[in-house]
């Protein structure tokens, strides 16, 4: 259950992301500073990736 959530969760973050920057024109109109949505992303993966280890070592350790 916890993890289906978490994968809407995740499916709407990035829908309500994307959908907003759909409607550009190219790279040269580009309305948004690509490296800025690299890094969001970027850090926002990292974060992902911690939390889960977190949750992970956290249910280990109480087993």
């Amino acid at each position: 259950m916890k993890k289906t959530w978490f994968v809407l969760a995740g499916i709407a973050l990035v829908s309500s992301v994307a959908l907003p920057l759909y409607g550009q024109d190219g790279c040269v109109n580009s309305p948004e500073n690509p490296t800025a949505i690299l890094a969001v992303v970027g850090s926002a993966g990292a974060f992902f990736v911690s939390v889960r280890a977190r949750i992970k070592a956290r249910r280990n350790s109480s087993k």
